[in-house]
């Protein structure tokens, strides 16, 4: 005999099984999902380098970040999963002005059914709710991930997002963020780049110095010179012992082939 479950009683098993999974963690020492716990790496200036070439403005700290697994809602979604009148409630800035890690996390879960619980909030609110994971976040949920900028969500694989009170079905926004430099004014007439073009990074790391093509440039006025990466990128770069970071222009390919 086939029992049938409606979707209330679904919700409460679901919740059920989650808050007995959180709750076995809770004494464990996994790191939480949060882009404020990463690894920072500032470039020392120096006289000449065989990176983009400066054309005029000034020169600001190159910092690299790696950008774990968040979630970014709507006010309407922070709501629905904290509550009637909740509001997102800063727990750590982040290197960009304004923005912050929120205390608040949700469990996202993809259509195989796994999740991955804990998933760091940033704020502030956004006009559309968007899940950032790596490659391999992807795989374990069962959801092959597009590459997007950050805000191009449309046509993009949805998931479902529980929080302590209640739960999102997002039909879209789930993506694997495109690498990208974040610059300010300044930064785009130093290195004499636009919004939108394409620049690559060079990291000098013991034994896996790697260049990382394809970093969209970012711009907007009160920004900090910043890269983000995400965790499958600084891992395979082995950022945390990079000894030197430097953003360099794209090459014609010489060969003649």
């Amino acid at each position: 005999m086939t029992a049938t479950l409606n979707p209330a009683d679904v919700e409460r098993v679901v919740r059920d099984v989650l808050n007995r999974h959180l709750g076995s963690r809770s004494s464990g020492t996994a790191p939480q999902s949060s882009s404020s716990d990463i690894p920072v790496l500032r470039s020392a200036p120096a006289a000449s380098s065989p990176g983009l070439k400066p054309s005029a403005g000034k020169r600001n700290p190159l910092v690299v970040n790696i950008s774990a697994r968040h979630v970014h809602l709507t006010q309407e979604h922070v709501e629905i999963l904290f509550g009637v009148g909740a509001t997102l409630t800063p727990e750590k800035d982040l290197y960009q002005d304004g923005y912050y890690a929120a205390k608040e996390t949700v469990a996202v879960v993809g259509p195989r059914r796994r999740m991955l619980p804990n998933v760091r909030v940033l704020g502030p609110c956004r006009e559309d709710s968007q899940v950032e994971l790596a490659f391999t976040d992807g795989i374990s949920l069962g959801i092959d991930l597009p590459v997007r900028v950050s805000g191009n969500v449309n046509g993009t694989p949805g998931c479902v997002l529980m929080g302590p009170h209640g739960v999102v079905d997002l039909k879209q926004g789930v993506i694997r963020a495109m690498r990208h430099v974040h610059m300010g004014p300044d930064d785009l007439a130093y290195y004499g780049v636009a919004n939108g073009d394409l620049v690559h990074l060079r990291i000098e790391s013991p034994g896996c110095t790697t260049v990382l093509e394809d970093l969209a440039v970012r711009a907007a006025k009160g920004i900090k010179l910043e890269v983000h990466l995400d965790t499958d990128e600084g891992n395979a770069c082995n950022l945390e012992n990079a000894t030197k970071v430097e953003l360099v222009r794209p090459e014609p390919c010489q060969c003649k082939h």
